[in-house]
């Protein structure tokens, strides 16, 4: 193929990338959250791609967000629960954990759990994976029938040590799928101990499904013949037709593009200590690279745990549009409200009034009105100083102090969530450097790395589409997972490593993907004996080397290690093969002259305003200064300084 497209569906903006002509094109269009493949198939219109995209030469790499709104609002699909009998009520008893400890009458938060149907049987495996209670066909067909008089759009199932052998599991699964029904299976979802996180992985995944299926299936209507392949959780991608079963999966499907091109500017730079910061419109996501992506199984989607294999990043609902209130008691609130697409920050001339942190951007000049966002869309300075004013009466403040406000309260949240990433797991942030993308992060970066203690940051060029770019260098890739039998040996753990690296070199190959391309990786979880939380290390076939790293990496991680056995709790094997779209043009660049000057409210001197497109390679910029492009601005803060990258990234320097 010769154009790679990569879409990324975020909740204010869809961003466009495009590969394969003689430089990259960026577009932008605002989403239809009702249905996103609208603004998808606008985008597609507009970049003039329509001929390209019937004639099966566009390879589209999208990273949606319907699984994950679809989990935040409760839209999931009427699901019904099957488990063993005594055992219909542990998904919502949980771990018994209290967001409010000392409330001795905490009111339960409601979830779409309460409303779930659910169904047991007798049938029962021991902990050793042997059948305690077998299962008869008289059980199986019992069950299908009070499934079935639910009306369900699909169903979860979820028995005791199923992943120690997955017989009954695979049984019920034939029938209910005989009758018509979808069905998740926790053998095939997450093969792991864990009755609790199991379940949940298995049920979100039968709750969303239905949902990923039909805006898939959607999408690929109109997409046809093109290629279409979806964003994971886990940071590599998979064809769109394994897609629709694994819903679960999809659950960080945009943010995962983000730090895929994150790692691969790290790469190009020689660095391996990132700290990444994606502020979208509507949410920040921060993330932190320590030489490779992190992944975790103790993610969460609302309040939702989720185990399943997904990059390790934190999620606040602080981006440009959200938005700025006073409260009953005078103060000032920043978030996680936001305007969204539609009416958008009142700067947009949609309708919105409320003032947002785009408006106290542009109030403060550090957005110019005329920058035009995406290339098209205006800004609006007296609308935004007329929202921004309605805060700073409540406040008894001046409209510039109140926009300054707005905005270091919004870095404020954005620091901590930083802070999160890094400091309490152990991490010093003056060891990193801060990379910003997303359409806002530019206007926030320096503020950001000045409050963490950073004296290092990157604005990467086409920052502000820089997750849908780096979605077309995703790998190709699957996570798979198998629990231990208790007192597996080294050949039994290279016989079940063995096992999954035929299955995900056999899903790949069903994509297309040469089997000389895959690479594949080996993981070992251990534990001390009596812990339930594990630590990941590579394996190589040696236990006691595994065992000697395992106790150094716990002393590294959580400062002790301790004189108890160790146990091999789950194998894991990562397949992947290398994805190689188009290399992009080196930066053509420019004369390096400032476009105009600006005046900023409280900067004595006019601020030079750059086009990015215009910097030549090698170029220095000191700040305060402007530089902006079509897909998002910078503003290097008094103090701060960058040099142009031979890509045209910008180095920057306290």
């Amino acid at each position: 193929m010769s154009y790679w497209l990569g879409v990324d569906t975020g909740g204010t903006f869809t961003d466009f990338v495009l590969l394969g002509e003689a430089t990259p094109r960026i577009h932008k269009v605002l989403s239809t959250p009702a249905a996103p493949e609208e603004a998808i198939l606008q985008g597609i219109r507009e970049m003039g791609l329509e001929d390209r995209l019937r004639a099966g030469e566009l390879v589209i790499v999208h990273g949606t967000t319907v699984a994950t709104n679809a989990a935040l609002e409760s839209k999931g699909a009427r699901t019904v629960l099957v488990t063993n009998r005594g055992l219909e009520d542990v998904l919502l008893i949980g771990r018994q954990n209290r967001p409010e400890l000392y409330n001795l009458t905490p009111s339960a938060a409601p979830t779409a759990l309460a409303d779930t149907p659910v169904e047991s049987l007798s049938a029962r495996l021991g902990a050793d994976g042997t059948a305690v209670i077998g299962l008869n066909d008289a059980d199986i067909d019992d069950l299908v029938a009070r499934v079935r008089a639910h009306d369900p759009e699909s169903v979860a199932v979820n028995l005791l040590f199923a992943y120690l052998d997955p017989d009954h599991e695979e049984r019920l699964g034939r029938a209910l799928e005989d009758a018509g029904l979808a069905v998740s299976l926790s053998s095939r979802v997450l093969p792991t101990r864990g009755e609790y996180e199991r379940g949940m992985a298995t049920w979100l995944n039968a709750w969303l499904a239905p949902r990923i299926h039909h805006y898939i299936s959607r999408l690929k209507a109109h997409t046809a013949p093109s290629p279409l392949t979806i964003m994971q959780s886990n940071g590599g991608t998979v064809a769109a037709d394994q897609a629709a079963g694994r819903a679960v999966n999809l659950l960080l499907s945009g943010p995962a593009g983000g730090l895929s091109a994150a790692h691969r500017l790290g790469g190009a730079l020689g660095e391996d200590h990132l700290m990444t910061f994606d502020m979208g419109g509507t949410s920040t996501d921060v993330a932190l690279l320590d030489g490779d992506i992190r992944l975790t199984q103790s993610g969460h989607i609302g309040p939702y745990p989720v185990a399943v294999p997904m990059v390790d990043m934190h999620t606040i609902g602080a981006g440009g549009g959200s938005l700025a209130r006073v409260d009953d008691a005078g103060l000032l609130h920043v978030g996680p409200q936001s305007a969204g697409a539609d009416p958008g920050p009142a700067c947009y001339g949609k309708g919105g009034q409320e003032p947002t942190v785009t408006d106290a951007n542009l109030v403060l000049g550090r957005l110019q009105p005329e920058f035009a966002l995406g290339g098209s869309l205006a800004l609006d300075r007296d609308a935004a100083e007329a929202a921004v004013a309605r805060v700073a009466r409540s406040l008894g403040l001046d409209t510039v102090s109140a926009a300054r406000g707005i905005i270091e309260l919004a870095n404020e949240h954005m620091s901590q969530a930083l802070r999160v990433i890094s400091i309490q797991k152990g991490f010093d942030p003056a060891d990193f450097q801060l990379v910003s993308f997303g359409g806002a992060g530019g206007l926030h970066v320096c503020a950001l790395a000045e409050n963490l203690g950073m004296r290092r940051a990157v604005m990467p060029i086409r920052a502000g589409v820089l997750s849908a770019e780096g979605l077309v260098y995703a790998p190709r890739k699957r996570e798979l997972i198998q629990a231990l039998p208790g007192g597996a040996d080294a050949a039994r753990v290279d016989a079940l490593a063995a096992d999954l690296d035929r299955r995900g070199r056999r899903e790949l190959a069903s994509e297309g993907v040469p089997d000389s391309d895959v690479v594949t990786e080996v993981t070992l979880d251990l534990c001390y004996q009596g812990q339930s939380s594990t630590l990941g290390l590579p394996w190589d076939g040696d236990p006691e080397a595994a065992e000697t790293a395992f106790h150094r990496l716990h002393e590294h991680r959580y400062g002790h290690r301790l004189a108890l056995p160790v146990q091999r709790v789950n194998v894991r094997v990562r397949c992947q093969a290398p994805a190689r779209p188009p290399a992009p043009a080196p930066l053509a660049g420019g004369d390096g002259a400032p476009a105009w000057e600006a005046r900023l409210p409280g900067v004595d001197t006019p601020v030079p305003v750059y086009r990015r497109d215009n910097l030549a390679s090698g170029q220095a910029l000191r700040g305060p200064a402007l530089v902006f492009e079509a897909v998002g601005t910078v503003y290097l803060a008094p103090g701060w300084q960058a040099q142009v990258h031979s890509e045209g990234h910008l180095l920057m320097t306290r």
